[in-house]
Order: structure tokens, then sequence, then C-alpha cells
């Protein structure tokens, strides 16, 4: 490395993005992506280690110096088929997933550099297939005469639908609302992830031969009892959408939104397209959105697309602490938001029912808790208002309750999440197993993929060897 590194540039090769006067205003992506020549460049930098602890940061192990060497040589197409030996959804990992806590993290030029730009890469290689038509169909096996339900179409359920349907089952999704994708879909804002993207690669799944039922709401539709009896396994991937709340008072008047109803609004009822979607929601002036992970940066920078003039960000810790991701932060710097840090809501005051105000007081850190960051405090007589007339909470999401609540013999945590064998996603059901965020809790996109790629090595297994 030592004779290497003067060779290498220490920083990542800057990814061209919108200007933050002019992105406040619109729901375009942020960041451009690379051209060809600037991929080239950063794929230049990677050490090519023999033993590249970068994938084994990569929850679906995607072959990283292998696909990052064919960038640089230039052979796109190889790149693109070497992602997608691992990975099903290389164009949304490349712009949603934190790699600077996963792939990025472990990067042994990162040790003295910043790391290689592997998501942006991942990105580049995925965003040139689908410029050229190469993201065609996978190499597929012969029918099994096999059938597997998938109940939810978010990321761990596209993944073990994409793998199944290549080793040749027929697989049949099931998704609650009228568009397919889940989070992908409802949950990420346009100007970080563009439904059409999302949208091509549910369209691949279908030339695939999977079936994709929308509308359909397990658990009142139809059961998962009652899909065993058609089916011959079932893959449960429904998330974490059951949106937490303070309760504290006011959070029951007008102007107050969970962050994923008002996320859900945004973006399944395009209010990013007005005026031709007039949808449903209310465009506040000033907004405020309680919490600091990334559906708090999602929610208060659509926020101020939608028109806000303040868009405030209150959290209860310092940026130390904020979980959402750095890149995030950043942004929402850039485009004007407002950090109110230190800052914890106690009550929601409101007028002829509508919001008008929210009531603060301001924290001091201590010692840390049992997550291990600093525990807030309440500072005694800081009590303080800011002005709003809309709020968004996002702190948190639990368990859909819907399928695991209406299936027998199903196991479940104390907090209602499914129990599910690491790595097989099995559960106590026979022929039934789940994967994502409805096992784990909220987590990230490549975390719920690779469950659903686990969840579909082993439900294979089952079924091939009944």
């Amino acid at each position: 490395m030592e004779k290497n590194s003067k060779k290498i540039s220490p920083n990542k090769t800057p990814i061209p993005e919108q200007e933050p006067a002019k992105r406040r205003s619109n729901f375009l992506e942020v960041a451009l992506g690379y051209a060809p020549e600037l991929a080239m460049k950063e794929a230049s930098r990677c050490l090519q280690c023999k033993q590249p602890l970068c994938v084994k940061g990569c929850p679906v192990s995607v072959p990283i110096p292998q696909f990052i060497r064919a960038i640089k040589e230039g052979d796109f197409k190889k790149a693109i088929d070497l992602i997608k030996t691992a990975s099903f959804l290389p164009a949304v990992c490349g712009r949603v997933c934190p790699q600077e806590d996963q792939c990025e993290k472990y990067c042994t030029l990162g040790k003295k550099c910043e790391p290689v730009a592997i998501g942006r890469l991942e990105r580049f290689a995925a965003d040139h297939a689908m410029q050229t038509s190469e993201n065609g169909r996978p190499e597929m096996v012969g029918h099994t005469g096999k059938k597997v339900a998938i109940v939810g179409s978010g990321p761990s359920g596209l993944a073990c639908a994409f793998d199944l349907a290549r080793l040749g089952h027929s697989v049949t999704i099931f998704e609650a609302l009228h568009e397919a994708g889940g989070v992908l879909m409802y949950g990420i804002p346009e100007f970080r992830l563009p439904k059409e993207i999302v949208a091509r690669e549910i369209e691949l799944l279908k030339d695939m031969g999977v079936e994709i039922i929308t509308n359909a709401v397990i658990g009142k539709l139809i059961t998962i009892d009652e899909i065993m009896e058609q089916f011959d396994a079932c893959f449960i991937g429904t998330g974490a959408g059951l949106p937490k709340f303070m309760n504290i008072e006011g959070e029951n008047l007008n102007g107050v939104y969970s962050a994923n109803e008002f996320l859900t609004r945004v973006n399944l009822m395009r209010a990013y397209e007005f005026p031709e979607y007039d949808t449903p929601i209310k465009k506040g002036q000033r907004v405020a959105v309680i919490g600091g992970g990334n559906v708090a940066m999602d929610s208060v920078r659509t926020a101020l697309r939608l028109g806000a003039k303040e868009a405030t960000i209150i959290y209860r810790r310092s940026e130390n602490e904020m979980p959402a991701r750095k890149e995030e932060i950043h942004h929402a710097k850039e485009e004007g938001i407002c950090f109110e840090l230190l800052t914890n809501p106690v009550r929601i005051i409101g007028e002829n029912g509508w919001v008008k105000a929210i009531e603060c007081v301001r924290m001091d850190l201590c010692e840390p808790d049992e997550s291990g960051r600093s525990r807030p405090v309440c500072k005694a007589g800081s009590e303080f208002q800011i002005p709003v007339d809309v709020v968004i909470v996002a702190i948190g999401t639990g368990p859909n309750p819907l399928v695991p609540r209406s299936t027998l013999e199903l196991a479940l945590n104390a907090c209602g999440y499914i129990v599910a064998d690491e790595g097989t996603g099995r559960t106590s059901r026979e022929g039934v197993f789940a994967g994502g965020d409805i096992v784990t809790g909220a987590a990230t996109v490549i975390l719920a993929m690779g469950a659903g790629r686990k969840a579909a090595k082993a439900i294979n297994e089952y079924l091939m060897c009944e």
C-alpha cells in the first residue's frame, strides 16, 4: 500500500450535485451521479486487496473489488453483471445504503485516506446499465412446480422473490398498497430515490414471471393460514411501519403527522408533482420535525420542498449522536434546514383544533444509556416555544401487527416482532419464513435485502427436500 498510495488520490472523486439554492425547491435528485470518466477515475483508487474487508462489510457480499476493476477497465456491462450476482437492487443501494457504516467503513484505503466511493460506483454501474438497456433478465433455471407467496414488496420481499424466481419457483407477491415497492416507494423521497428506478426493478421481476397482487391486505383479505393452503411456502416481509408517538399533549391536533403518513402521502399520492397531482396534505409554512434519523431528514427536507418557509429539526441529543447519515445532515444544512439540538418537545399547542406552536425544553447530556449514547436530561426552567403550523413525528416505528396477530402458531417476541432464525428466516410455523424489519426492527435497505436472500436460499432448500 505504501508504494501505491503515492499514486492514489487521497480523496474521493467528487460527485456532481444540484446547487442547494436550486434543489431546495424541487424534487429532482440531489446527487447527479458519476459520468463514465469520473467513475473510472474513482475506480482507479481501489487497491484490489487480496483479502477485501469491504466485502465482509456488505450484508449481501457484493464482489466489490471485481466490479470496481471492471469499471476501471471500462467494462461496465461486466461490472453490473458482477453486482447482480449478489444484489437485486444496485441502483437503490447505491443511493440510499449507509456505505460509510458498511462496505466503505472497512475499506483498506480508508485507513489513511478517504475510502473508495463504493456506493457511488455501484450506482454508476446500475444507472449505466439502465441507460444502455443492459439491465436484462438474469439466467433462470427450469420451473420446479413449487409455489411461494411473498407478503410485502419492500426490499426483503423483492430480494427474496428475485432469488426464488431465478431458481425456477413460481412466485406471487402480495402488497397492501396500490403500488409495489414498500418503503422504497412510500418512505424514501423522490430527491433521494426516484420512483422510476424502483419501478424498473419491479418490471424486471415481472419479466421473470413474478406475479404482483396490489391492494392485498394480508390479515384482512386473506390470512397466512389460507395462503398456506394454496402455496408450498411463504415469506413475510411486512416491515416495521407502525408509527410511534411521544404521547405528549396536542399530538391529536390537526397538522400533526407521523413521518410514515407524511412521506406516504407525498410519495404514493405524488405531492411532489403538484399541480398535476393535488395531494390532500397540509403544506406548512413553519414545519417542525421531531427526530434525528434518516426518516426525520427525509421529512424535513420534503417539507422544505413543499414550500415551507422554515423547516426545523428538533432533536434531544447533539449532532454527534444523530443516527442520520452524515451526508443527509450535510445536505440538510446546505438547504437551510434549522437544527434545534439538545431540545425536547413537551407539548404541542393548538388553536381552533390546529397546530399553533410547539413547546420544548433544553437538554443536557449525561452518562450513556442502554443504547450507548449520552443520556439527555431536561434543564429545569428552560421551556420555550417555537411557532409552527405542522409537526411531523419521526421517532421510530414498530412492527406492523396485522399479519403476526392473524397468523396461528407464529411466535412473536415481547415487542411484537416475528421470531425467525437469523441465518434462514425460519419461523415457528412450518413452511413460513420471515425477514427484514418485521424481524429485526427498523434497519437498512441492504440488511433487509440480505435477510430476503438468506430466506430465499432456505426456502429453496426446504422446497427441494420435500
